[in-house]
């Protein structure tokens, strides 16, 4: 972990989170399967939607974590470190907007 033994935001989520993932990860394993069967392109590519927002899903989750954990107890104890995490909490931001 970058901050030592701090807990990321999400811990308290993590179970629900890898259930999402692993759910993630069966669509994407039914999008190779499409792709190997030769189903209709649309078919294909409705499901890969699907799967990216699925993602898009679990992004948000997880930096609305970041922000009510890690950024909120930043800001509380002040200081550089505050600053860097609203910092690269923006960065995430803009990440998730370009995706």
């Amino acid at each position: 972990m970058p901050n030592g033994s701090v807990q990321p935001g999400y811990s308290g989520d993590k179970a629900a989170v890898l259930r999402r993932l692993r759910r993630i990860e069966g669509q994407v394993r039914g999008l190779e399967r499409m792709v190997d069967e030769d189903r209709y392109c649309i078919d294909v590519l409705a499901q890969v939607s699907a799967a990216t927002r699925a993602l898009q899903s679990v992004g948000l989750a997880l930096l609305e974590a970041h922000m009510a954990h890690c950024v909120t107890d930043a800001i509380s104890l002040g200081g550089d470190d505050a600053a860097a995490k609203v910092a690269e909490a923006s960065a995430a931001i803009a990440r998730l907007v370009r995706s």
